[in-house]
């Protein structure tokens, strides 16, 4: 919390404390009670300590070393203070308490055991200073007792809230930091990096990415609607699921969304050491689990890498991957693919700025007979050249099949019933499609 923000806090929580505090200096307690607080002060500090550890139980449960001598010496800062209220000083900022809160929750102490604190306090602190109220011999003694408990109570909501905004905002902020270190290590790992860079190395070595013996790959996911990438509640929810998911395995997953696609970088060890069995392959592993995301999600998955240097290259396979997945194949391996596709994705586009002459009016015929003439093509090339078996998967007789052939011939020159002419036509058409 920024100095404005603290301000900003005090200004609204500690003016009910201070009125209570007015209120006992207007009785006289205050600083007449002073040095009974002071006398006690060790005994209360203890008593305070014991009730602490033995109501909350996360004290004693946490293996944190620093827990227990942290809480000891919080505890003696209230105390002390308490002390310095009572011997006639003003109520101040609870700095001490924004430090405690700091601490906390960089050691990811749970905030509600952190607040029972108070309330334990409260107790302890309400006995001890109405006692010492009453050895200062205060005129009005159900009064002073009624303006000791309005001060333990304004106390400790003063200190519970200045605990809970420092915590949550400390909170925040080491999310926003994690969050930004994660973020730029993934995007060094998926823009590939210069080996020699020491900076970069050092990043990579406290995120855990240059162990030996690790296998990675990267998973590029998309809506099967491209229009609702756009939306930032559908990504998130492509991200939940993958998280749920890869949360029921011992692969690690570094996340983010690029080029509105959700992209995911995973890795687990490749083998224990040089006498065990290599695992299965990461990748195949992925993708069984990715077939459980439903109908909506389309997935492409890497090929495995042995480095996070080949993790750039397998961004882009993964990509080429999504590409391919339909609603019929949901979730696409990029080893999986076959060579025409990727001969398609990868030239596609160097082809199509140099269709040749035929090409558009034979997409034009194609379109205007929804399809056939192309469907006809790809019966023809999965019969082998067989023309009366290609009119038998498409449910035709043959001469239907030749009479296609014909008009395909007259519009490009080229005769679907001869191999090399055949793959011209379907590779131009895959291009022109691509």
């Amino acid at each position: 919390m920024n100095n404005a923000q603290l301000h900003s806090v005090s200004a609204m929580m500690l003016a009910p404390l201070r009125q209570a505090w007015t209120r006992l200096v207007e009785m006289g307690a205050i600083p007449l009670a002073a040095p009974s607080l002071e006398e006690s002060e060790v005994a209360a500090s203890e008593l305070y300590l014991k009730t602490v550890t033995t109501e909350i139980n996360a004290f004693s449960a946490s293996r944190n070393p620093e827990l227990l001598p942290g809480i000891e010496v919080h505890i003696k800062e209230q105390v002390a203070d308490v002390v310095r209220l009572f011997s006639g000083e003003e109520v101040c900022s609870f700095l001490f308490v924004c430090a405690y809160a700091r601490a906390l929750a960089e050691q990811r102490f749970p905030l509600e055991a952190a607040l029972h604190v108070y309330r334990c306090g409260l107790k302890v602190l309400t006995h001890w200073i109405r006692n010492a109220v009453i050895s200062a011999s205060v005129g009005g003694g159900d009064s002073a007792n009624s303006a000791a408990t309005d001060f333990v109570i304004e106390y400790a909501n003063a200190m519970s809230a200045i605990m809970a905004a420092e915590y949550v905002a400390q909170v925040r902020m080491l999310a926003e930091t994690e969050g930004g270190q994660r973020t730029e290590v993934l995007n060094i790992l998926l823009s590939g990096y210069d080996e020699s860079d020491g900076r970069v190395a050092l990043l990579l070595k406290r995120a855990g990415y240059l162990q030996q013996r690790q296998t990675y790959c990267v998973v590029v996911l998309r809506s099967t609607n491209p229009a609702e990438m756009e939306n930032a509640e559908r990504v998130q929810r492509i991200s939940t699921a993958l998280a749920a998911l890869i949360s029921r395995t011992p692969f690690r997953m570094l996340m983010g969304v690029r080029n509105s696609a959700v992209v995911a970088v995973l890795s687990t060890s490749r083998r224990q050491s040089g006498w065990t069995a290599p695992q299965t392959h990461l990748a195949l592993r992925v993708a069984e689990l990715l077939e459980e995301l439903g109908p909506t999600v389309l997935s492409g998955v890497s090929g495995d890498q042995p480095s996070t240097s080949m993790i750039a290259k397998a961004e882009r396979e993964a990509t080429i991957a999504q590409d391919s997945a339909s609603v019929s194949r949901r979730v696409v391996l990029f080893s999986g693919l076959p060579v025409r596709s990727l001969v398609v994705h990868k030239g596609g586009g160097f082809v199509r700025s140099v269709m040749p002459n035929w090409a558009g009016a034979l997409q034009a015929a194609d379109e205007a007979s929804h399809g056939n003439l192309t469907k006809t093509l790809r019966a023809v090339a999965d019969a082998d050249l067989n023309v009366q078996a290609a009119g038998r998967s498409l449910y035709l007789h043959a001469n239907t099949v030749y009479a296609r052939l014909e008009r395909i011939k007259t519009i490009t020159g080229l005769d679907g019933r001869r191999h090399h002419e055949l793959v011209e036509l379907l590779l131009t058409l895959d291009c022109a499609l691509a």
